[in-house]
């Protein structure tokens, strides 16, 4: 278990090649989320109920090694500190002592239920489902693709609430530097309007303004270039502007209900209604700005915002203010599992990512994995859940 790896440029440089917050944003961005606002803020003891693993319902039967290999990511070089926070405290001693465990390891179950307390998390929880697109495009500009996805400007910084120059809006997050003073960044519609053309920020260029939208949603992308490679680009800053939702603008309009927009949904009604389709995403301010990611194996999964490559199935982006990078959460969710028909969904996960739309003690987005069945997949999950974060014992001999 370990914490959240500094504001790296809130974003993903640092350390470990260049971390960033939010790889992958939430497909559930596409649609309206819980009605009602989750508690904010670190998690305390307070929020929580110790349980049994005995009482964990569907606990025995998951497969515990895949999860094991998830937490494993955890151990290796580079790997986030350990935390040391609200309930989660955790020392470097005491971490290093449970990953050497893991390492020797030879039954995952007896792993987490020798070394770990659970408790569940006192609020009900609500999940969704995200996936990194597979879309095809160029490295270079042609009358086909001449939709660009932009390189992060020169002097793009976070604005922590510490530092706020004087007036600053509570709301933006990010500003640019220039000449020693802090500017906001034009948001999405100025960008759209060619705020930034002549800068050269243009990293890829895509055919459909679409397939670019949603990219920005997910924050990350595989993409098929026309020349026959492959390139992974992935969440490298922001314009800092507050994120807007544009399907919930449409259920608030009554172009339908928040079941008919799911991502296929959503996308559909902009095929459909190709005259508003900018105008809306233009309601949504926040920007995102990409880079080249080279540090993961093309068969891994994308980079999370904890720096390590994303596990289908077992990765978990959650509210990173609330409980820290590396925490081992046991989610029972109230849709069916897609690798077991007729199951609920039912998995050990690991907190190793974030995004936007992720706020909230009880908050979480399921990474599906890449390509377009992991995006219907993904596009369909908006459930109620039941979060159970697994705590270290002290009592287990691994130090203090």
């Amino acid at each position: 278990m370990s914490a959240p790896a500094g504001m790296r440029g809130s974003t993903r440089p640092s350390g470990l090649a260049t971390v960033f917050k939010g790889a992958a944003f939430a497909a559930s961005l596409f649609v309206p989320g819980p009605l009602t606002a989750m508690a904010q803020g670190p998690i305390q003891p307070a929020d929580l109920i110790p349980v049994q693993f005995a009482d964990l319902s569907g606990w025995a039967t998951d497969q515990h090694a895949d999860a094991l290999v998830a937490f494993k990511r955890f151990c290796g070089p580079g790997a986030p500190s350990a935390a040391n926070r609200g309930p989660f405290q955790l020392s470097k001693g005491h971490h290093k002592a449970l990953c050497e465990a893991a390492q020797a390891s030879k039954d995952a179950r007896s792993f987490f239920e020798t070394h770990f307390e659970p408790f569940q998390v006192r609020e009900p929880g609500f999940v969704t489902g995200y996936f990194e697109p597979e879309v095809v495009a160029s490295r270079e500009k042609t009358a086909e693709f001449n939709v660009p996805l932009l390189k992060k400007p020169d002097g793009l910084v976070h604005v922590p609430a510490k530092a706020r120059p004087s007036g600053w809006p509570t709301h933006l997050t990010h500003g640019r530097r220039i000449n020693g003073q802090v500017t906001e960044m034009p948001d999405r519609s100025a960008i759209m309007d060619g705020a930034l053309d002549g800068e050269g920020l243009e990293l890829v260029w895509l055919r459909n303004p679409i397939d670019t939208y949603f990219i920005h949603v997910q924050g990350s992308a595989r993409l098929k270039l026309v020349d026959g490679s492959t390139m992974r680009v992935g969440y490298a800053g922001k314009t800092g502007h507050p994120y807007t939702g544009i399907a919930r603008l449409l259920v608030q309009r009554g172009e339908g209900t928040p079941e008919d927009f799911t991502m296929s949904g959503l996308r559909r009604w902009l095929e459909q209604n190709p005259d508003d389709r900018d105008p809306l995403f233009k309601e949504n301010r926040s920007y995102i700005f990409f880079r080249e990611v080279t540090e993961a194996e093309p068969d891994e999964g994308p980079i999370g915002a904890a720096g390590l490559p994303l596990v289908p199935g077992r990765s978990l982006a959650i509210d990173d203010s609330a409980m820290p990078y590396g925490v081992p959460v046991f989610v029972s969710a109230e849709f069916e599992d897609p690798q077991q028909p007729g199951q609920q969904y039912r998995r050990l996960m690991v907190a190793d990512d974030t995004g936007s739309a992720i706020r909230g003690q009880s908050r979480g987005d399921i990474f599906v994995g890449s390509g377009d069945d992991a995006g219907r997949i993904a596009g369909e999950i908006r459930h109620g859940a039941t979060f159970t974060v697994l705590l270290p014992r002290r009592s287990t001999g691994l130090g203090n």
